[in-house]
């Protein structure tokens, strides 16, 4: 593995972290493929301060939107 160019001092990096036989990446495609990152904006954070909270508010736009659509076929 190829040394990645870093901060010699970083503070956080104590001398026991050994990564040397560490993979760079190894659960990078794993990742994106099972995560979608949203950045709300501050108000819209006080709104929904949880995760739970957008998923339920997306949902139950979803649903509306799929009542709204049937009613006018």
């Amino acid at each position: 593995m190829k040394k990645a160019p870093g901060n010699k001092t970083d503070p956080d990096m104590l001398k026991e972290y050994d990564f040397s036989n560490g993979i760079r990446g190894k659960y990078a495609a794993r990742y994106a493929a099972g995560s979608n990152v949203v950045v709300l904006p501050p108000d819209l954070a006080q709104a929904f301060p949880t995760p739970e909270a957008v998923h339920n508010a997306l949902h139950g736009l979803v649903s509306l939107a799929q009542e709204t659509t049937a009613k006018k076929s």
